[in-house]
């Protein structure tokens, strides 16, 4: 914007136009109040540690411990129309764009385990399309962590507290993005 002064017609407009004007009905203007507000999502910056969410960490589970993601999803069928109509307000987000193979695995790691123990149901997990082998090989590797994910979960200490893993709705990301919903705590 320019710190020029207004010109003659442009001061006279202007003045025609606020006198146009007319104040807001108060009582509308209470309804737009009391109308809910979207619940902002909780970003994460930077590494992802159990301080972040005020707890410990606890120790890594051995590879023959884990135990592999049930394929069976477990969801009611409130849950399946709130996923497909794209309505699910995930508790968190987690974006891996950026990130190496090895610090993605381990901020998922890290993430699941602060969002278990923080009693969140919904994660949504940007992580970027999937490109096949051939397009990964051309592209110098991009997609590798989409492509990696279902291993890193399934192979995961967390996965027994996974219900289900799905593509996310359009508006949160498509086939870039992933919806995480964690089991009930019981």
């Amino acid at each position: 914007m320019s710190d020029r002064p207004l010109t003659a017609g442009e001061k006279a407009l202007w003045q025609k136009f606020i006198e146009s004007v007319e104040p807001l009905d108060q009582a509308r203007l209470r309804r737009v109040k009391s109308l809910p507000v979207a619940k902002t999502l909780r970003q994460v910056p930077g590494a992802i540690t159990a301080e972040t969410f005020g707890g410990k960490s606890h120790a890594a589970v051995p590879l023959k411990d884990q135990v592999a993601v049930p394929t069976r999803h477990g969801l009611d069928g409130q849950w399946e129309r709130r996923l497909t109509k794209g309505v699910v307000q995930p508790d968190i987000t987690i974006d891996l764009h950026g990130y190496t193979l090895t610090s993605a695995h381990g901020r998922l790691d890290s993430a699941l385990e602060l969002s278990i123990a923080a009693g969140h149901r919904a994660i949504l997990l940007i992580t970027g399309k999937e490109r096949s082998t051939e397009e990964r090989q051309r592209a110098g590797g991009r997609g590798a962590i989409r492509a990696a994910i279902s291993d890193w979960l399934a192979a995961s200490r967390h996965s027994s507290h996974i219900a289900t893993v799905r593509r996310a709705h359009p508006r949160h990301g498509g086939a870039g993005a992933l919806y995480i919903i964690l089991r009930r705590r019981r």
